[in-house]
């Protein structure tokens, strides 16, 4: 089970935190996080290896967003920079080969 949080409202060139606690074997699976904004499919915005040593990124928000993870803490981690009013979407971590894993999601919205 995946759980996420932190979202909210931001004004554009804002910063937002958002976490993923998750159950289970979390330290077993590379995880990703993905975001859908209104009327559009799933898009994918990072993604981390089990051990935390290996990220990647969406061109859009790659040099704005840094991806981590605590394995103690079965936690999943999305910092987020500089954020654009396109940037607004729910926000949902899920395993990286499993996207149907994700939680709940987080409503992120970046208005001013």
């Amino acid at each position: 089970q995946l759980v996420e949080s932190g979202g909210g409202l931001v004004q554009p060139g804002g910063s937002l935190r958002l976490f993923c606690v998750a159950s289970g074997s979390f330290r077993n699976y590379a995880m990703s996080w993905v975001r859908q904004a209104p009327g559009k499919g799933l898009e994918w915005v990072s993604s981390i290896d089990n051990s935390g040593g290996s990220t990647s990124y969406a061109d859009s928000v790659k040099g704005r967003f840094t991806i981590s993870r605590d394995n103690a803490r079965n936690t999943l981690y999305l910092q987020m920079n500089s954020l654009k009013p396109e940037d607004t979407a729910v926000y949902y971590c899920a395993q990286q080969m499993n996207w149907s894993s994700r939680g709940q999601g987080t409503q992120v919205t970046v208005s001013s």
